[in-house]
């Protein structure tokens, strides 16, 4: 009886033990079956093994050392300076680094390769030649409307594209690619300017006073202005008139005044010179038919002015020619350091000038012809000028007399 009972529990415990794995079974199926189905939908690597799950995928820095078939794929670390991986990959192992003929601008790390050093200037790239180091040209530069479709590298030009509908360039570069275009304006703004391939789309605010428009009576809306002054134009005319007259009346009663003031001294002055004169014939040369009285004194002034008359300025255009000739060899002598240029900026010329009189056959010519037909061209400025750049031989052959040349 005691064997029989045992038998019975054993068995009953079995049945209980079979019923619980059934039961936690039966979820492990379908959470797997679920599985399988949302890694088919959104399995990044896009590969699977053979069971159906989702192969793992190796990120940037890691290359994949077993694909995935069987078992899931495995992943290896890339190792600097020697294998990179810039992509993530279920497929992809590490690639080698590039290396460079001459220096590197960048070293190769497990996610970037090696990046070399171009030995032309920036903005640059080198032309390679056929078995020669090549040379270095100008990249080319995409004007506005089009962008850089392969920008301008160490090694290759720039590869211009225009820019395609929805997308615009705005400025010249050899970088810059073709920019997206700003979508349409949204419900608070209002389109100024779409988008065109050389600009992007211009947006206003409609809340701007300069985009309202006046709602009902528009005198509303306009500013109020102030009340315009009184106009008494109308009442000042007659008062400046008046003014007018008056210093009119005033100017002609002064001229007047004067005008018999003189007559009157005159008169006195006239009496006064023929009673000293009486009879004597020079006295009656004085006087003439028409009854015009002349002053000896003025008379006798005006014989001492002619006796002593002012010196006139002595212009250099005035000058021999042989004499200006032996000027200008003067300035123009290569043996002196100071020559014509230094006169010409001492004569107030700008460097503009200088350059366009040395472009001539004879500068100092050019320079002295055009100066002496300004006013003021003297001799006495020229020698001044010339003392200022301590040329006292050509001062003494200006202030020399004049040889006396005998025509045959």
């Amino acid at each position: 009886m005691r064997l029989a009972s045992s038998v019975a529990s054993c068995f009953y415990l079995l049945l209980l033990l079979s019923g619980v794995l059934d039961t936690f079974a039966v979820p492990d199926r379908r959470l797997l079956g679920r599985r399988q189905v949302s890694g088919s939908q959104g399995c990044e690597s896009k590969h699977h093994t053979s069971l159906g799950e989702c192969c793992q995928v190796c990120g940037p820095g890691f290359g994949v050392s077993v694909p995935c078939g069987s078992a899931d794929t495995q992943c290896e670390p890339c190792r600097a300076n020697v294998t990179f991986s810039s992509v993530s990959s279920a497929t992809e192992p590490c690639q080698p680094c590039s290396t460079c003929a001459e220096q590197a601008a960048e070293l190769c790390t497990p996610t970037s390769d090696m990046v070399c050093a171009s030995p032309c200037a920036r903005g640059h790239y080198l032309q390679a030649g056929n078995g020669t180091g090549g040379q270095c040209l100008p990249c080319q530069v995409c004007p506005e409307g089009f962008g850089a479709v392969t920008p301008c590298g160490p090694a290759h030009d720039t590869v211009c594209s225009a820019c395609p509908d929805g997308f615009y360039s705005e400025e010249k570069s050899s970088v810059m690619p073709c920019l997206p275009c700003q979508p349409q304006c949204n419900e608070s703004k209002v389109m100024i300017r779409p988008c065109s391939p050389l600009s992007n789309t211009l947006c206003m605010d409609k809340d701007l006073q300069i985009l309202k428009r006046g709602e009902g009576d528009p005198r509303k809306e306009l500013p109020r202005m102030p009340p315009l002054p009184e106009d008494n134009s109308k009442n000042i005319i007659p008062v400046y008139c008046s003014i007018l007259a008056a210093v009119v009346v005033g100017l002609l009663a002064y001229v007047a005044f004067k005008c018999w003031n003189t007559c009157k001294q005159k008169q006195q002055l006239a009496k006064a010179r023929a009673g000293e004169l009486g009879g004597s014939p020079e006295g009656e040369k004085l006087h003439s038919d028409s009854g015009v009285f002349l002053d000896t004194h003025s008379l006798q002034e005006h014989h001492q002015l002619n006796k002593a008359p002012k010196a006139e300025p002595r212009l250099y255009i005035n000058l021999p020619p042989h004499k200006q000739e032996e000027v200008e060899q003067l300035l123009e002598s290569p043996s002196h350091s100071k020559d014509w240029r230094y006169l010409a900026s001492q004569l107030g010329y700008e460097d503009e000038d200088i350059d366009t009189f040395g472009r001539g056959e004879a500068p100092a010519h050019t320079l002295l012809s055009d100066w002496s037909a300004k006013e003021g061209a003297t001799l006495e400025a020229l020698c001044t000028a010339l003392a200022g750049i301590e040329r006292p031989d050509v001062v003494d052959n200006l202030t020399s007399p004049a040889e006396a040349s005998s025509v045959v």
